[in-house]
């Protein structure tokens, strides 16, 4: 599906448009370049106004997974984020992972 590429063991994630919301004219690349920009622009303004990196990573969590329980349902973001512990260890998250 579309979030292959974010959740490469999870076919059950697909695209949003089945709730009737139209699929962007934008090419997936484009929509993730796009997001992941203004998401850093939000971040830095965050951070620049004294919000703690910790407190501003937690939320930015809580924001992503109470989406998804909305979008998905609790059953299939709780199977993801078992994932997401096994992709961590892996490093898939970890910066600079070359210099080690």
């Amino acid at each position: 599906g579309p979030m292959a590429e974010d959740f490469p063991n999870d076919a059950s994630f697909g695209p949003l448009d089945e709730d009737g919301h139209e699929t962007s004219p934008l090419s997936e690349t484009e929509q993730r370049r796009m997001a992941l920009q203004n998401l850093l622009d939000a971040w830095d303004e965050s951070l620049g106004e004294g919000v703690d990196a910790d407190i501003l990573a937690t939320t930015a969590i809580f924001a992503a997974l109470s989406d998804m329980v909305e979008a998905y349902g609790e059953e299939p973001v709780a199977e993801m984020a078992t994932g997401l512990a096994d992709r961590v260890r892996q490093g898939e998250f970890t910066l600079n992972r070359t210099l080690n």
